[in-house]
């Protein structure tokens, strides 16, 4: 699977592909500038006019990848060489390896995990689309499926974020007014809770002086009663005496 090793035609500039776990053929030299690439790979249909339909067909669900360094710009077309159960296990332990080396997460969101598995998949199409083309075409199909899938999901996430950042930045507008609102309430709270305070310091001063008031006026009346009586005592006194010295 590790492409590393190949070299590229003998005699010619020397390559590193990229790391993948899906086989492709021997690197090709296309060319110095990344412009002559479809030259490059026009050149490679030429030289093959007897390419089967199966290789046409691989080629279109896996087409060939291209990179450009120091050495010059190179394609690689996917290999069309049957899996053996070695190449399984290979490739299972590739995968383990990859895993491990890039620190992949084991569970959540991983984009690492996410790459690997995708180059699993394209390597398990190209076994299998080699072996039965029809099968290889249903498992293209649950791929595109599943990475549609996967967009969605994404979309929907990236939406729901954006959505709940408008909706945090439209409550910290918002916020300073309410602030403002609980400020202004509050001062409004402590002058009533102050009018209250000095209404019943009235209440209290009113109806001590209502008592006082009402004790003065008992007092006062009671006096005039004893007075009356006394007065009333010393007049039946007075008329007994002039009825006696009658």
């Amino acid at each position: 699977m590790d492409t590393r090793d190949m070299a590229a035609t003998a005699g010619g500039p020397s390559c590193d592909p990229p790391d993948s776990l899906l086989k492709f053929d021997q690197p090709l030299f296309v060319g110095f500038d990344p412009a002559t690439n479809q030259e490059g790979g026009a050149g490679r249909n030429g030289a093959d006019p007897s390419a089967s339909q199966l290789d046409d067909m691989v080629n279109s669900m896996l087409p060939p990848r291209e990179w450009t360094q120091e050495s010059g710009t190179w394609m690689q077309y996917v290999s069309k060489e049957m899996a053996s159960r070695l190449d399984v296990i290979t490739l299972q332990e590739s995968l383990d390896k990859r895993l491990v080396e890039r620190q992949a997460r084991e569970s959540g969101i991983c984009p690492v995990r996410e790459d690997l598995y995708s180059q699993v998949f394209d390597e398990l199409i190209r076994q299998t689309t080699i072996d039965g083309p029809e099968r290889g075409l249903l498992l293209l199909r649950a791929r595109d499926e599943i990475r549609m899938t996967i967009d969605a999901y994404k979309i929907l996430y990236d939406s729901s974020v954006t959505f709940g950042i408008r909706k945090q930045l439209q409550a910290e507008q918002g916020m300073s007014e309410l602030e403002d609102q609980i400020k202004a309430l509050s001062e409004q709270k402590k002058e009533l809770e102050s009018k209250v305070t000095e209404l019943r310091n009235k209440v209290e001063i009113i109806e001590k002086r209502g008592n006082e008031q009402k004790a003065l006026d008992d007092k006062k009346r009671k006096e005039e009663l004893d007075f009356l009586k006394y007065q009333g005592q010393h007049l039946g006194s007075f008329l007994r005496q002039l009825g006696g010295s009658k």
